[in-house]
């Protein structure tokens, strides 16, 4: 399996707004092109947060563990409905109550971001896609401190979880 490099992403500024569209391919290939993304972390009603294992056939950051949902929007998607969307394709979750958090922007060598983060308590049965993800578990804070700096987990997940979910003295 792949990515779909013709997929077609809005490019947009940094408050969100349209500018044209790309493909993924264009926007992953250095050209610093901004695109949005929805990510969606999931806790448990005991603090543990769920991360995704990334396929060894993604085009960034293979085999890594990751935020619990993220995604592309489509060209002509809010966020809002691409958040729905992913959710469903890539946990089997339909219902949830997302809490915006915030925006900001990721820069990498790759590719650029605008990212919408949003998190969620949920207790039931996650079934996580067995096309676009390598299974997933539920981490206790410990383990992902733990993990951080140990080249296990995305460098966007703990920048994000840092700047969003762990407190200054962690």
């Amino acid at each position: 399996m792949r990515d779909n490099s013709e997929e077609l992403f809005p490019i947009v500024d940094d408050s969100g707004n349209v500018l044209g569209k790309a493909t993924r391919g264009e926007c992953h290939n250095g050209s610093r092109l901004l695109h949005p993304v929805v990510h969606l972390h999931v806790f448990n009603s005991r603090g543990e947060v769920y991360l995704q294992r990334r396929p060894e056939w993604k085009d960034i950051q293979p085999g890594k563990w990751d935020t619990a949902v993220g995604g592309h929007l489509d060209y002509g998607e809010t966020p809002e409905e691409a958040l729905r969307r992913e959710v469903s394709e890539e946990l089997g979750i339909t219902d949830f109550t997302p809490k915006h958090i915030g925006h900001y922007v990721f820069d990498s060598k790759r590719e650029c971001e605008l990212v919408y983060v949003n998190s969620t308590v949920y207790d039931g049965e996650i079934h996580p896609s067995q096309e676009e993800l390598d299974g997933g578990r539920f981490w206790t804070m410990d383990e992902i401190r733990h993990a951080m700096g140990r080249d296990l987990l995305t460098p966007n997940f703990e920048s994000e979880f840092k700047r969003f979910f762990l407190e200054p003295s962690d």
